[in-house]
């Protein structure tokens, strides 16, 4: 079949929709089973006219299609909003899929990455993952709720920490500063230091926080410029692109994510897993 035939049976099925069709997209395709006749005479028949065109049809100018077409759209304003709720469904079922299919490309380095910090056993039953920004206040107020998943769960939950600092440069500092403290094994000390703090992350307030956790702060500063703190996080915020996650803080729970700081909701998803 040529171009043409192509473009004639694609058009015939959107006006004719199949059985397959849902209920809603068949009601909405029936009412636009006009316009798609009308324009069909402007935009399908002249490409065929040898198979299914009138000549009268063939006839009719381009201003005279288009003003059946509005026409009939100011008669049926409905056809407009019930094809753009179609639409919307539709977008919507897509980033699902999307979203799914980046999940399990992504598995492993979302959950078991070695050079992730995180509390909680390394063999608990549920595995939660956290994107988090130390500027973003939805996540500041979340620390308590984070810290405290191991222990509520009596060490069946594990915590896996993600730096995603997108909000500012001193989020990034910020970010750096508890990744060289995790090289001194003091992450989660700096973290919810980090967390606690209603500061601007200055040099000065970043030390002071440091010391204040234990950790070495000259040798902190010069391991903030290493390769592993490069590499690390380059790799969260490569792993956030994958996963289409644009802001925090945003929670993983086996195949599901969860926006926003949604705690009742990551609750509920790891009541699911452990029965």
């Amino acid at each position: 079949m040529d171009a043409a035939g192509k473009g004639c049976q694609k058009l015939l099925l959107f006006a004719a929709p199949s059985a397959a069709t849902s209920n809603g997209e068949t009601d909405m395709m029936q009412k636009l089973s006009g316009l798609a006749l009308a324009l069909s005479s402007l935009l399908l028949l002249p490409a065929c006219a040898e198979e299914t065109a009138s000549a009268s049809t063939q006839s009719m100018t381009r201003a005279e299609v288009e003003e059946i077409v509005r026409d009939y759209l100011l008669e049926n304003p409905e056809v407009i909003e019930d094809a753009l709720l179609i639409l919307d469904a539709r977008q919507k079922a897509e980033e699902e899929r999307a979203a799914r299919e980046a999940l399990t490309a992504n598995h492993d380095a979302l959950y078991q990455n070695a050079a992730d910090y995180s509390i909680g056993p390394d063999d608990a039953e549920v595995t939660v993952v956290e994107f988090f920004d130390y500027r973003c206040g939805y996540c500041k107020r979340s620390v308590d709720y984070v810290a405290g998943l191991p222990a509520n769960y009596e060490g069946n939950v594990r915590v896996v920490f993600k730096e995603l600092p997108i909000l500012s440069s001193e989020s990034r500092i910020a970010a750096r500063a508890a990744l060289a403290a995790g090289l001194q094994g003091k992450y989660f000390e700096m973290h919810v230091g980090l967390m606690e703090s209603r500061g601007n992350f200055t040099n000065a307030e970043i030390n002071m926080i440091a010391q204040e956790a234990g950790i070495d702060v000259e040798q902190m500063r010069e391991d903030m410029e290493t390769d592993a703190v490069n590499d690390q996080l380059a790799d969260s915020l490569a792993l956030a692109r994958a996963l289409g996650v644009t802001g925090t803080p945003a929670f993983f729970v086996g195949d599901t994510r969860v926006p926003g700081a949604n705690t009742p909701a990551v609750t509920r998803l790891i009541e699911d897993q452990l029965g």
